[in-house]
């Protein structure tokens, strides 16, 4: 038997291969994943809440005057101020995350989230609001990358693409929970019908909070910080159910310890490392341009000015909009759980493909069928725009929902991997607040006219991830270290890693094994 043969990614493959239980037959996995969908997966439900919450409140009558009818510019600043606080925070993201550990990293970001929650919904002035959101909006992140990047680096290797899908997804129970309160809030007829919403915001950070240490610290920081020793025995525990004579913890555990060995000779330090070679620096541009793909793909249109939108194909009734809102973000949410379940079984770039064609489709039609509604009256018309709306989730799941964090966890190696997420947030983050200034300016001057933006924008999309994605499916996070970086550093990582899991493995077990 050759070095291939037994080289850590041919053995891992082969002992996922013969892994045939499922996750939730396994008592500690299956623990472990029930600690993470409230501690790591509902981070992206704040962001959902706060979308859906604010396309809400532009139907309700007393934040409307309490805020002096905001309309165009004032209302852009309104919604984008959350990704403004959001954009002060990504200097901090990777210090942070990389110093104290992905559960510390998230505990901070909802802290800081619940207190603008808090600010929010006692906000006496507009200059108030203003600076909750912004506030609101430095916390999130660094939950997200945080969240992000402990899902893909304490997953099991079976699970790990279908734990990152899911981690978009969960932005739909927020979004459908903010949608659905600020239904029931409508009937309030007070300042309390956004006053609740703004306070009930705090709620997922309050899960987070409480769920902090149900679950254990990213083995590949913990390898990282020279404390090994707890990094295998959580391998053991929740990848081999506690048998410390199975090969994959132990396989893994030589992986990573390479990978990052032979990461960390050839690195800078500092953002510079996104830059210092040819490869690093095209995983910075695909991140930085998955960032404007993901968020400037005309999605905010509806997650943020859906009001504006069916008022203009003749839906004025708040009544019925807020029920619109809440149906679009339900919808949204049941597609990205199937999405979630079907996109990480396919490689990447061909549903990256799919997704951004499958959206210049929609987008053309919806472009169309608006034109044909304000320049005939035709309601007919109007009723398809609702169809494309709806066409829209599925569309946009298909890769943007259901791949985005798994991809960019793939992508990066671990050393860079959280400077890469806060690169990728900078630029998605920038484009949703660009989009925020400039969405309800574009609706309420050029109208339909305003949507050919969005069409031509997602054909250079498509354009874009056919040349310049790579594919990463079907490898493990260590064998895409030096995914750009030549065979020779592949075969180096290889050669070492065979090397020190003869010796732990073998070695170190080969008692046990002969007793056995």
């Amino acid at each position: 038997m050759g070095p291939e043969a037994t080289s850590p990614e041919f053995l891992i493959q082969n002992l996922i291969k013969d892994d045939t239980t499922h996750w939730f037959l396994k008592p500690n996995l299956r623990r472990l994943y029930f600690c993470l969908v409230p501690f790591c997966l509902f981070i992206e439900s704040t962001s959902g809440f706060d979308s859906s919450m604010m396309n809400g409140m532009q139907a309700l009558s007393y934040w409307k005057e309490y805020f002096s009818h905001p309309k165009g510019g004032q209302l852009g600043l309104l919604v984008a101020c959350y990704n403004l606080g959001a954009l002060t925070s990504i200097p901090f993201i990777s210090i942070v995350s990389d110093h104290v550990g992905r559960r510390w990293s998230i505990v901070f970001g909802s802290v800081v989230m619940l207190i603008g929650s808090i600010m929010q919904g006692l906000s006496v002035n507009l200059a108030m609001f203003v600076f909750s959101r912004i506030f609101l909006g430095h916390g999130i992140v660094y939950a997200i990358v945080g969240g992000a990047a402990l899902l893909g680096e304490l997953g099991h290797p079976k699970e790990r693409a279908f734990l990152g899908s899911l981690f978009n997804a969960f932005y739909g129970i927020g979004a459908t929970i903010g949608a659905g309160i600020v239904v029931r809030t409508l009937l309030i007829k007070n300042d309390w019908s956004w006053r609740l919403p703004s306070l009930l915001q705090a709620l997922p950070s309050v899960i987070q909070i409480a769920f902090a240490f149900t679950v254990p610290e990213s083995p590949r920081w913990l390898i990282s910080k020279d404390r090994s020793e707890e990094a295998l025995e959580i391998l053991i525990k929740y990848h081999a159910e506690g048998d410390a004579s199975a090969e994959l913890p132990h396989v893994e555990f030589a992986e990573i310890q390479n990978a990052l060995k032979l990461e960390n000779e050839s690195r800078r330090r500092g953002w510079a490392e996104l830059f210092q070679t040819s490869g690093m620096r095209r995983r910075s541009l695909i991140a930085a341009m998955l960032g404007l793909f993901v968020q400037f793909s005309g999605n905010n249109l509806i997650s943020q000015y859906l009001v504006p939108i069916l008022e203009k194909i003749g839906i004025r009734d708040s009544h019925t909009q807020v029920r619109y809102n809440v149906g679009t973000q339900a919808w949204g949410f049941v597609i990205g759980i199937i999405m979630a379940n079907i996109s990480p079984r396919f490689p990447r770039r061909r549903m990256y493909l799919l997704c951004a064609c499958s959206l210049v489709v929609v987008y053309t039609v919806w472009t169309i069928c608006q034109a044909r509604n304000r320049i005939t009256g035709s309601k007919e018309s109007g009723y398809a725009v609702l169809v494309m709306i709806f066409l829209y989730s599925p569309a946009y799941c298909l890769g943007y929902n259901a791949l985005t964090y798994v991809y960019l966890v793939e992508l990066f190696p671990y050393y860079v991997r959280t400077k890469g997420l806060s690169w990728f947030q900078l630029f998605g983050r920038t484009a949703v607040m660009f989009g925020s200034f400039v969405n309800p300016i574009g609706l309420q001057n050029a109208d339909w006219k305003y949507l050919l933006v969005y069409v031509c924008w997602l054909v250079l999309e498509v354009a874009f991830i056919y040349f310049m994605f790579p594919e990463t499916y079907g490898r493990t996070l260590e064998e895409l270290t030096f995914l750009f970086e030549g065979q020779e550093k592949q075969t180096e990582l290889l050669q070492q890693a065979h090397k020190v899991l003869n010796d732990s493995v073998t070695g170190r077990h080969g008692a046990l094994y002969k007793k056995a």
